[in-house]
């Protein structure tokens, strides 16, 4: 006899929960059926086809006859659960045709709809700092993706503000210019538009800034709001240097702008409520940051971009410590003399080379 190698436990009252994760099932277990389990685990060979909380557990998929093939996962447990967990979407039935899938998907997004969609965080009373409106952007697309690189040597250099406006316009902005270009079927709420696709067309990625050197604008952090193409101040720049927020990556101390890319998960959930939907926070951040990295080249800037963020002290800065809003990604921009790693890191291997 064999113990499912897909499981872990979540110490909670009144009793433990042992979550087969791949299978997507969870199981509520007193002391008895706790204490068992750990009593197969260190003995196998104390199965007892004659006790009933064995046949249930063998039932359950908990104990196996046959021994798993087990991944040989080159990451941490935490990276397998997430991956094996979220995968195969749970479904009570699989449409075998077009009809069947636009029956089900109809009838979820009417069950959704329902629902009171999650309030949208914006305080009335705030005071908006309205963007220039996004210029247009003359460079080639196929410019513009030859030319992206990330660099890592930045001359600290001001941005204009029309250039921080068409950044975040065009990275996450409602299209304006769409408004006409509108699904008749698609619910209301949900048919804004940016020039980066989104699950469910949620939107439910934001944006925060940190400005260092922006004509125009006060050294700070702001939240961007899509929908008024306008900022509102969150609080003045961290005390921490800008590295010390990404992992100690401190060649990217005088980048004179940041976005911070946050999802709101709530917004997920509501719409998608199995742990998949995770991914797709992920995915719709990877979007946004090459739209802005594709924006910021055409402009004549360079980028760099990370997901090594301190997550703590981000949160705290942003203001979205235990928020359902979290920080995913950073990408930043600026002039820079073009070079893919800074000059410290350049020297230091030169002289070990």
């Amino acid at each position: 006899m064999h113990i499912n190698p897909y499981l872990f436990v979540i110490p909670r009252a009144p009793n433990p929960v042992l979550w087969d994760y791949k299978r997507h099932k969870q199981y509520e277990l007193s002391q008895d059926y706790l204490s068992r389990i750990l009593q197969l685990t260190q003995s196998p060979e104390r199965f007892n086809p004659q006790h009933s909380i064995d046949i249930e557990l063998l039932d359950a998929g908990i104990l196996t006859r046959t021994e798993q093939a087990d991944i040989d996962w080159g990451w941490d447990d935490l990276s397998k659960i997430f991956h094996i967990g979220t995968k195969n979407i749970p479904c009570a039935h699989i449409p075998q045709n077009i009809e069947q899938w636009a029956r089900l998907y109809l009838d979820h997004c009417t069950e959704v709809q329902a629902t009171a969609p999650p309030p949208s965080g914006k305080d009335p009373s705030v005071r908006l700092i309205p963007l220039p409106a996004a210029a247009s952007l003359e460079h080639r697309l196929h410019d513009a993706l030859l030319q992206r690189k990330t660099c890592r040597s930045f001359t600290g250099e001001a941005l204009s503000l029309s250039d921080l406006g068409t950044l975040l316009y065009l990275s996450l902005g409602y299209l304006h210019e769409r408004e006409a270009d509108r699904d008749d079927c698609v619910a209301e709420g949900l048919g804004d538009r940016r020039c980066s696709p989104s699950g469910g067309g949620l939107n439910a990625c934001e944006g925060f800034i940190q400005v260092q050197n922006v004509s125009g604008l006060d050294p700070g952090l702001y939240r961007y709001h899509s929908a008024d193409h306008a900022l509102s101040p969150v609080g003045p720049l961290p005390g921490d240097a800008l590295g010390l927020l990404l992992c100690g990556q401190h060649f990217i101390n005088n980048l004179p702008l940041g976005l911070y890319i946050t999802a709101r998960f709530d917004k997920l959930w509501w719409k998608y409520p199995h742990s998949r939907a995770y991914r797709m926070a992920f995915v719709e951040a990877g979007h946004i940051a090459q739209t802005f990295q594709l924006v910021a080249t055409a402009l004549g800037l360079n980028t760099w971009l990370t997901g090594a963020l301190t997550d703590d002290k981000v949160e705290a800065a942003l203001g979205l410590e235990h928020s359902a809003e979290q920080p995913l990604f950073f990408v930043g921009c600026g002039k820079s003399d073009g070079q893919a790693m800074c000059k410290e890191l350049k020297a230091l291997m030169q002289r070990d080379g």
